[in-house]
């Protein structure tokens, strides 16, 4: 009797095992189905994002060593217009941490072509935080902030060809801390309709 009892026993235990293998077995196709789908929408998102931004000529990104920029570290942006027809934006990616030391920045930059003749050259201002309040411009995520600024409008190139774009701050501060990197990104201005 007790060997019947045992032999019971075991195959329910087989049974048992075989049912939470089953069961496992459903949960990991499961799990895999949601990897599967989570991707697919991710990558239909990110298509669409990278589709909304179909008049974007040129972005570059540099990150400034130990966040540390100093006046003679001058950033370079070679791009390439071949579109004489349209016009141009241009915008200044910024990122700054909380602990930057002023509520603005000064930048000078010059627009060369491919024979290193100036085409243009100015010195800008642009608030990073709010005077006021000191409140940071941008998004941010930790202590550090984004934000986009437009550099210069509609801007109209007589030939095609190879451009630099050189910038560098004029803060009286050198090096200027706290600046984590700037970028330059060139947009076309949409025609009217």
């Amino acid at each position: 009797m007790e060997r019947a009892k045992s032999k019971i026993k075991a195959d329910s235990t087989v049974e048992g095992t075989a049912k939470v293998a089953e069961t496992n077995s459903e949960q990991l196709s499961n799990h895999r189905c949601s990897i599967k789908a989570f991707l697919g929408v991710l990558g239909i998102a990110l298509l669409s994002l990278s589709a909304c931004n179909n008049n974007r000529v040129f972005e570059k990104d540099v990150d400034i060593p130990s966040m540390k920029w100093h006046k003679d570290s001058v950033l370079v942006f070679n791009f390439e217009i071949k579109d004489t027809l349209s016009r141009y934006n241009f915008y200044y990616n910024v990122r700054n941490t909380l602990s930057y030391p002023f509520y603005n920045m000064y930048v000078t930059y010059y627009m060369t072509d491919s024979l290193n003749r100036r085409i243009s050259s100015d010195l800008q201002t642009f608030d990073l935080l709010n005077p006021k309040t000191g409140k940071p411009y941008g998004d941010g995520l930790g202590d550090i902030y984004s934000r986009s600024l437009l550099a210069l409008k509609n801007v109209q190139f007589k030939k095609p060809g190879k451009f630099s774009f050189k910038l560098k701050h004029y803060m009286r501060l050198d090096p200027l801390p706290e600046v984590v990197s700037m970028g330059l990104r060139i947009e076309k201005v949409p025609p009217l309709k």
